[in-house]
């Protein structure tokens, strides 16, 4: 299909691009890599009549140590994350999770501020950024502010994020290491999760987070719970499904996600020595 008319404006700075989101209101969107947005636009599922391509902006585009954790840029592509010897040293969960998304054509184009922004359940990064915890900085017209990952992801395709606020970095703690792992069942290896699985220590806490389980990105709250109360990673995966609402589309039922929860929130302990 093809989007309805919009009109088109380019931002050289993140500065730029909040004055002009504040001038066209609710009736603009962010273009980064556009890989979540256009799909959406040529459905005419989001019809916004202004774009304001931020694609550009390079001061929003890095991966930097910052002693006690790494700050990731909004622009920062999947590629970027993907190839980052920083992350492969101190967050190798997020290097891997953005291997896994799409194809190597999404991955150059595709940005991580883009793909938390979008917030959709079947996405594998922001699972990924729930699971290792940290915090995200919005900027808007009256400054910056800190948001908890926790608290970013409010519904379906709905974030923290006001109308006339921007991503613009995101800030990981370090858990480097190999007590990590995400599992994604997928038809094809450029689909969107069925159901996925992170699991990561971060500071010698097991952090665990569901793809596709809900309305959002979801903390496994009874696994975690149960690993902290002494049960192993076969029993804890057991408790994958409680206070999930699983979605039921032409891929799954609810009742065959909630069985491929507990199967890859298992294999996912398991494989990064968890028990």
């Amino acid at each position: 299909m093809i989007p309805a008319a919009f009109d088109y404006k380019r931002a050289g700075s993140s500065e730029e691009a909040v004055a002009l989101i504040a001038e066209y209101g609710d009736e603009a969107k962010f273009l980064a890599g556009g890989h979540s947005l256009l799909p959406m636009m040529k459905l005419r599922l989001a019809v916004p009549t202004v774009l304001v391509d931020i694609g550009r902006v390079g001061d929003l585009s890095y991966i930097d140590d910052r002693d006690d954790h790494i700050a990731i840029g909004a622009l920062a592509t999947h590629r970027s994350l993907e190839t980052s010897e920083l992350l492969i040293a101190e967050c190798p969960i997020l290097a891997h999770v953005a291997s896994k998304v799409g194809d190597p054509q999404v991955r150059h184009r595709g940005t991580i501020g883009g793909s938390l922004a979008h917030s959709d359940p079947a996405s594998d990064l922001p699972a990924a950024v729930l699971a290792l915890g940290g915090s995200l900085i919005a900027q808007g017209p009256n400054g910056e502010r800190e948001v908890q990952v926790s608290d970013f992801f409010t519904g379906y395709f709905e974030s923290a994020l006001s109308d006339d606020e921007m991503l613009t970095e995101i800030r990981m703690p370090k858990a480097p290491g190999d007590s990590w792992n995400y599992q994604k069942f997928n038809r094809r290896a450029q689909d969107w999760a069925i159901v996925g699985v992170a699991a990561v220590q971060v500071q010698g806490t097991t952090q665990v987070s569901l793809v596709n389980m809900g309305s959002t990105p979801l903390r496994a709250a009874a696994v975690e719970a149960a690993l902290a109360g002494g049960a192993s990673s076969v029993e804890a995966a057991e408790q994958a499904a409680e206070g999930t609402d699983a979605p039921t589309d032409l891929n799954a039922s609810p009742e065959y996600r909630a069985h491929l929860a507990r199967v890859l929130t298992r294999r996912a302990l398991e494989a990064a020595g968890i028990s």
